[in-house]
């Protein structure tokens, strides 16, 4: 089994870094849900939303950036050509940026159970 981020990087240091990359560019709505009780596939999903397509790829980049520099492994990028839904997978934390009405539509946080969410945004 290969590992997908150093082995001084913790699930929860993946998440402040991916969410300290989505409040550099003013992501908005940050939320982290705790899904290791519900998938073995990753532990945290961080859901933030852009108020345009260039944002959401622009938040979503920084993520990948920040995480990359931090030695997180990313597994991969899905959304970046169309930018209403980009997804960012880090193994152990994956990162939804969506537009409004793309977030508001599929409503991520209720179907992964928002009951252990956590609102992100500092201050």
């Amino acid at each position: 089994m290969t590992e997908t981020a150093s082995p001084d990087l913790q699930p929860a240091a993946l998440v402040d870094i991916a969410v300290a990359a989505l409040e550099d560019i003013k992501g908005r709505d940050i939320v982290v849900l705790n899904v290791g009780h519900l998938t073995s596939l990753f532990e945290h999903l961080v859901i933030a939303s852009g108020d345009s397509t260039r944002q959401v790829k622009s938040l979503a980049d920084n993520v990948q950036e920040k995480l990359k520099e931090a030695g997180a492994d990313i597994i991969g990028m899905e959304g970046a050509e169309v930018g209403e839904w980009v997804l960012v997978d880090a193994g152990s934390v994956v990162v939804h940026v969506m537009h409004p009405a793309v977030r508001a539509h599929y409503n991520l946080e209720e179907l992964w159970g928002a009951a252990h969410a956590r609102a992100a945004a500092r201050g």
